[in-house]
């Protein structure tokens, strides 16, 4: 779910690297992924070699010179680490500071106490969805998995159990709703009413979040029994602390950044104006990096000067905090690398032109050309963007509450079945510690039911509005 910027979107469509028929493009694509999947699955190579050479035999398979397949690869790498990297450092910062001062332990023993086993499903969607709605995945997944891991651990609950409901909240959240940035282009693009395109957004996404959430995880835990990687858990406090944080000061700390980029929102809603000094402050502050960073330094103050933190021991919490991501860092890296390699090699381009002879009713093609972006590329932006270009053109006749279908539909088809090319599927299997068929029959399952069931709401809401 790799972020692209508008500007980047709106450019002129980049010269693909190889010269490939369709046939053999996507027959380049099959083998690359099989590659990847073999490479991990069989010979137990690491993700991040692993990827690494099945985006090579991608671009050799596709017959595109490798100095430019390298070059597409490194720069998918470069760019991914940045705009995900540093966000999953702060949070893997904040996540520390939270462990080593006891305020997680606050969280979580709150939770355990107030939550029943049968309502704590329900009770991490809800949180899940809130936290995501202004969030984008990768930071709400640094911010809410450690709360996850620790309440499984501690509560003896399973991990999927509990995991998969935070997911589906927060991918829900990504594909649906206004503000994400995917929604907010396709709603300019079709020019939809943000207004019901938010409101009919908030009513699919409840009935797919729930069974896609708690309802899905019944079923994700009976197929997956893991526990939660204790190299990922944080350790509970020690007990030398001066004093605990309260749960409001810990609370209040982790959503910051939520309420910091939710403000941002609203004010690019409210004012729509680029060159107003207001918007600009809060495009600043809302900024995911920025908020994280203010979360962080407040947290110093609110987490570590009750627990007795002086100095000295903030460089050791920030040290060991960004020791366990490395690795993780590097596969999603690698995972953006193979998504670059996808699209500069002409994947997406070549599913728009195959699209367009398809003869169906146009919210249906609309998830459906989605599905295949996001198939191919493994980029959720990618898929709401480029479909929504394609399909512009029948929202000219539509009503208002069916051009914002349209808008949903595409969103809808850009979450669909989420696998090896998509940064988010590595974040996923490296923070639960799971392996490739683990990842699919939970994660990628999970996202596959999103799209499906808002994909069906939409139609059967076209069909009474």
């Amino acid at each position: 779910m790799t972020r692209l910027s508008v500007e980047m979107l709106a450019a002129d469509p980049v010269e693909p690297i190889t010269s490939a028929g369709h046939a053999q493009l996507g027959i380049a694509v099959l083998l690359g992924i099989a590659v990847i999947v073999l490479l991990i699955t069989k010979f137990k190579l690491h993700a991040f070699l692993s990827l690494t050479i099945g985006s090579l035999a991608l671009g050799a398979f596709a017959g595109a010179p490798l100095d430019k397949v390298i070059t597409s690869f490194t720069s998918g790498l470069g760019s991914t680490v940045a705009g995900v990297g540093v966000l999953i450092a702060l949070g893997a910062i904040l996540g520390k500071m939270l462990a080593d001062s006891g305020g997680a332990d606050q969280i979580v023993d709150t939770i355990l106490a107030r939550a029943t086993p049968r309502s704590m499903p329900w009770t991490m969607v809800l949180i899940a969805s809130v936290i995501g709605l202004p969030l984008f995945f990768e930071v709400g997944i640094v911010l809410l998995i450690p709360v996850v891991l620790m309440v499984a651990k501690r509560g003896n609950y399973s991990l999927m159990r509990i995991g998969i409901p935070a997911l589906a909240g927060l991918s829900v959240m990504h594909g649906l709703v206004p503000p994400h940035p995917g929604p907010l282009v396709a709603i300019d693009a079709v020019d939809a009413n943000l207004g019901v395109t938010l409101a009919l957004g908030v009513l699919i996404a409840i009935p797919t979040v729930i069974i896609a959430g708690p309802v899905f995880s019944k079923y994700a835990a009976r197929w997956v029994d893991v526990p939660a990687p204790d190299r990922m858990i944080p350790q509970r406090a020690s007990e030398d602390l001066e004093k605990r944080p309260g749960f409001g000061a810990t609370l209040s700390t982790i959503l910051l950044p939520v309420v910091l980029m939710l403000l941002k929102a609203l004010v690019d809603i409210i004012v729509d104006d680029p060159e107003n000094v207001v918007q600009r402050a809060f495009d600043v502050i809302g900024n995911p990096l920025i908020a994280l960073l203010v979360s962080v330094i407040v947290g110093i103050f609110t987490l570590l000067r009750p627990a007795g933190f002086g100095k000295d021991r903030l460089s050791g919490l920030v040290e060991k905090g960004l020791a366990p991501i490395a690795g993780i860092l590097l596969i999603v890296g690698a995972g953006g690398g193979f998504k670059q390699t996808l699209i500069d090699s002409g994947v997406g381009q070549m599913i728009l032109e195959i699209s367009k002879d398809w003869s169906i009713p146009a919210l249906l093609l609309a998830w459906l050309i989605a599905v295949a972006i996001r198939l191919a590329t493994g980029s959720a932006t990618v898929a709401t963007v480029s479909a929504a270009g394609l399909v512009a053109p029948l929202a000219a006749d539509m009503s208002t509450t069916h051009a914002a279908l349209l808008v949903l539909a595409i969103g809808a088809g850009s979450l669909f079945f989420s696998h090896v090319n998509d940064a988010g599927f590595w974040l996923v299997k490296e923070y639960f510690g799971l392996n490739v068929g683990q990842t699919i029959k939970t994660w990628s399952a999970m996202e596959t039911i999103i799209s499906v069931v808002a994909g069906a709401l939409v139609l059967l809401l076209s069909l009474v509005i």
